[in-house]
Formats: structure tokens, sequence, C-alpha cells
């Protein structure tokens, strides 16, 4: 991982008109749909470097539930924000966004084309709107809000919420202590609601201008074909060792709740056969495909190619041709046409 440092607080970026921007490429999609294969690909063409935005390939050893590309998948591509933060330290979404346009701005000025690949959406919606976050945590009205809450209960904390950002409140249930402490803290410290903290979060300029691949499946069982088929080979490959390591390290309680990891714990525990565990996790994997690509469908800017129509060469060709509609980038070999 390379990063260098940079001055200034990232929404404070004086605004650029966004035909001057410098561009980024990105490649989401559900998992097992092939981003990192095309992400490799359009680097070589375009003369990029490879930024992941996935929430848990950034953990050291945790390799083959995250499907982390290997250095034969990576094929000479420089890759970063990959296996960097040991696996029991904490992560936020506004530290990933942090990194991540510094990643950019190196590449960058490398004279290197940025091409970030993953599938978590919310570390993605950061970059692409450049969120800012309210970091500063007011320890001492934390612990007043919480003693209150364990005292007057979560009906008494909610009702407090809903006098001071109705919105909000509306949308969390009395047991749900951990949001409700939030809102009411971020009041407490900033005289300004959590509605109104959030509105300010999209107000900053994003300092890049995005071309964005889409990959998805018309027939869905094809997509969901090639995720069972994943988990085979994950199997073959070591998963179950793997996950029995960090299901047994107390210190990884973010690593233990990765797919792959916590559907084959009961088996581990005795509770499951190993069969009926796999198809959990088969079949936990497809739901968060799903989820995946109803969160990215929100974006009218995706341009989507089905990966079940076209062969990765056609993939590829069509990825180049609409960046070279939307940005004027060329491939490396043979020029613009």
């Amino acid at each position: 991982m390379i990063l260098k440092s940079s001055s200034g607080g990232f929404n404070n970026r004086k605004e650029v008109p966004t035909i001057l921007k410098p561009i980024v490429i990105a490649v989401v999609g559900p998992t097992a749909s092939g981003k990192t294969s095309l992400g490799v690909a359009l680097a070589k063409q375009l003369d990029g470097e490879v930024i992941s935005s996935d929430s848990m390939q950034i953990y050291e050893q945790m390799d083959i539930a995250t499907a982390k590309p290997t250095d034969r998948e990576m094929d000479g591509v420089p890759h970063h924000l990959i296996g960097f933060l040991p696996v029991g330290q904490s992560f936020s979404v506004a530290q990933y966004k942090t990194l991540c346009y510094r990643c950019i701005d190196d590449v960058l000025s490398r004279g290197k084309t940025p091409i970030l690949v993953g599938g978590t959406g919310l570390y993605f919606d950061a970059v692409l709107r450049n969120t800012s976050f309210f970091e500063d945590a007011n320890t001492d009205a934390r612990e007043v809000l919480s003693q209150q809450y364990d005292k007057e209960g979560g009906e008494a904390m909610l009702a407090r919420l809903r006098q001071i950002d109705p919105d909000v409140a509306e949308k969390l249930h009395a047991k749900d202590k951990k949001r409700i402490l939030r809102a009411l803290e971020v009041y407490a410290s900033t005289g300004k609601t959590l509605t109104e903290q959030n509105e300010l979060s999209h107000a900053g300029d994003v300092p890049y201008r995005f071309c964005i691949i889409g990959l998805c499946a018309e027939d869905r069982a094809f997509l969901y074909g090639r995720i069972n088929r994943r988990v085979d080979l994950m199997v073959q490959d070591g998963l179950l060792d793997e996950a029995k390591r960090f299901c047994s390290f107390s210190g990884a309680a973010t690593a233990r709740q990765a797919i792959g990891y916590k559907e084959l714990k009961p088996y581990f525990d005795g509770e499951l056969p190993l069969e009926a565990a796999l198809e959990n996790l088969k079949m936990e994997t497809r739901r968060y495909a799903k989820r995946q690509l109803t969160w990215f469908r929100r974006y009218k800017s995706i341009h989507w190619l089905q990966i079940d129509r076209l062969s990765a060469q056609e993939l590829l060709r069509e990825s180049l041709s609409f960046i070279q509609k939307e940005t004027g980038i060329c491939p490396a070999e043979g020029g613009c046409t």
C-alpha cells in the first residue's frame, strides 16, 4: 500500500469544475461477479493501479473468505488498501475514505489511472460523495447518556430524541441503544441534530470525476451459481482452517462476523454437519449479493454490464468503450479511435 500525507481536510478543497477534475474509474457489483479480474484488465489497458473498496479485505490474514486477490490474480498490477490492518483493530468508514483519497492522489501524482474496485457500498458511497464524518467523541456526554438510558429506559430516551430530532427518532426502535445515544451525543456535542449533521456531511465538493462500471447478471441464477462454485473452491483452498483459526481468536470480533466464518462456527461447535454449514454459507453469500445489487442500483450513473451475456473480453471491450466515451481516456494499446 502506498500512502502520501494530504494537507488540509478533504471537504475543504476548493471547488473545481467537473470537466477539470481528475478521473477515477470504478468497478462495482455483487460478490463473485468478476470485479477483480475486470479491474486488473482495465489497469493493464489504462496504465492504472487498483484501490480496493472492500471492508473485509483490509485485514491481514483474512484471505480466503474475503476472496482477497492472489499475486497471480493481481498479475503485476499494484493493489492498495488490501491486507494492511491487523485483525482486531477497529476501523471506520471515515478512516477508509481518508486513506482512499490519499491513495487516489498518490496514483494520480505518478501519472497513473486510479481504479476503485470493490463491493462494500458504504465505503464506495463515502468516496463517491466525499462524505464528511462527525468524529469528535464526547466521552463524558456519552457516559452520562448511557447511564440515563440504563436508568430511564429506551422509551424515555427515544422520546427525548423525538423532541430534538424527530426524523431520526422515527427510524429507531427503543431498544437501539447505540444509535439513540449516538444521536443524542451528536446534539449534546455540536448543538446540531444528527439530521443536520448528515445534510452537512454531503455539502463538500467531490474532488474527482467518477466513471463507474457495474457488473450484474440478467439471470440471477447465473450469479448464484458462480457464488456456489466460489464457496466450493474456497473450501478446496483451505477455508475451513482459516475460519477455525479466526473463530477461536478472541480478539477478532469483526473477523468472526465476516461471511465465511460465522456460518462455519456451528460446524466447529458440533451443532451442524459440514454440508449444512456450507449450504448456509452459500445462502448467506447469495443474500449478500442481492443486498449489494440493491445498493448499487441506486446510482444512476453506473454503466451496467451483464456477465451472463458477455465474455471476459467483451466485458473489457465494452468497459473501455464506455470509459473512452465518458472521459476521453484511451487504452494503452491501440490508442483512441
